[in-house]
Formats: C-alpha cells, structure tokens, sequence
C-alpha cells in the first residue's frame, strides 16, 4: 500500500499544472500499451474522446454495451467514430449471465429493489468493466466532482482498489459551464437527449430527465431512495 501511494504522489506531481493532452500524453509515455478510457457517450466523455482523437494519443476507448441504451446513445456512437476516425470497443454483458438474472429477477426486475437493481448493473456494467480493465495500469474516466456527493471526494489521480488500477480523471475539478462552453467551442457531438432535460444518460429504463433545480443524478434510478451509482465508481 505504501508503494501504491508513493506513485500515486510521484505520478500526481508529475501531472500537476499539464493540460489534459500534456497529462494524457505523458500518462501514455509511462504505460505505453495500457492507457485506457471508458467512455458512456456523456458530455465529459465526449470531450476526453475529441482530446485523445485531436492529439492522435495511444489510448485505448471502449464502451459499455448494456444492451438497454438509448437509441440516440447508439447513434451518438455511430456519429462519433466516424468524425474522430477512432474505434471504440464495445464490452457487452455475458449471454449466459444475463439469461440467468432475466430468468431470477423479470426483463424488468430492477424496478422492484435495490438489490434487483445493483444485480442488473453488476451483470451489464460491472463484470463488462472488470474485463476491459483486465491488463491495464490507467483507467481515464470523465467524472466530475459536481456530479454528485460521492464524486466530490474523488482525487484526480486515485488508486481504484475494486479493479485494482489508477484512475484518472482529468475533467473532475470542471463545472458544467465549462463543459458546455468546451462542446460548443470545439462543435463536439453530443447526445440530443441532454437537451431534453437529461442530466445523466444509462440504460434507457433506468433513466429519465430532471426538472428544473433537481440534482444530476435525480434522473437515474429515480424509483429508489438510495446511493445513486451503479458499482463502477464506488471505491
């Protein structure tokens, strides 16, 4: 554990004061082969994509494929490889699992609790995560610490002990004015349901948009009164 903090303090220092391509760059020089970023085709996650694609950094994309998205995320996918000229990799959930938690729980068992709940996204999002992690030493993520409590105390450098790797997250101290200023500036292609109210987009029967004045993370799993995360970024 000493060990694993004395990098995390050598790397941050490293990092400290370089732009995001500087520090992606440089994150790539020190792991070359084992650079990877996770993106759902949120607004944060669009703008880490036109980095990497604009300064051609060797960094591994992949995404997440529930099987229960958004048709405009699928599209958004779609639109976004073709303008960067990238590939993102899709990790999709085992056949088998998933017949397995259909078979225990319903095709909408999560409705019905909590536990229902973290089941599903265990089996479509957090085994899915584990594989693609599986090998790699930097973990790029597009959280932002106003996205809500949990992410407030996040580091930009952390050391992720579920998936035991480094997580990186370099948009964390952004506000969302500045996301949104960064989009407009550079015309980044974004997912068409943010302006309809969609603070935070997953799986389209775990998500809705927000009102007015509500927190980011009301829209998803609105039915629960619980920790709204699904299990990726919990430490």
């Amino acid at each position: 554990m000493t060990m694993k903090k004395n990098l995390l303090k050598d790397l941050s220092v490293r990092l400290d004061n370089l732009s995001i391509s500087e520090a992606l760059a440089q994150l790539c020089e020190l792991f070359p082969g084992k650079v990877v970023f996770s993106t759902s085709l949120g607004q944060e996650d669009q703008v880490i994509t036109e980095i990497i694609a604009k300064y051609n950094l060797p960094v591994k994309i992949f995404t997440l494929d529930t099987g229960r998205l958004f048709y405009e995320t699928y599209d958004l996918l779609a639109r976004t490889e073709s303008r960067y000229k990238i590939k993102i990799k899709p990790y999709y959930p085992n056949t088998s699992t998933v017949e397995k938690l259909v078979g225990d729980i319903g095709i909408n068992g999560f409705y019905e609790s909590p536990e229902n709940r973290k089941s599903c996204c265990y089996v479509r999002k957090v085994e899915p995560l584990k594989r693609a992690l599986a090998g790699n030493s930097i973990w790029i993520t597009g959280l932002r610490s106003e996205q809500s409590n949990n992410r407030s105390s996040m580091q930009k450098l952390e050391w992720d002990e579920g998936n035991q790797i480094m997580k990186f997250n370099p948009l964390l101290d952004w506000t969302m004015d500045e996301m949104l200023q960064y989009i407009s500036d550079h015309k980044i292609p974004y997912n068409p349901l943010h302006d309809k109210g969609f603070a935070s987009i997953g799986c389209a029967p775990c998500t809705r948009a927000i009102e007015p004045g509500e927190d980011p993370r009301a829209g998803r799993w609105w039915w629960e009164v619980s920790h709204k995360e699904c299990g990726l970024h919990i430490k």
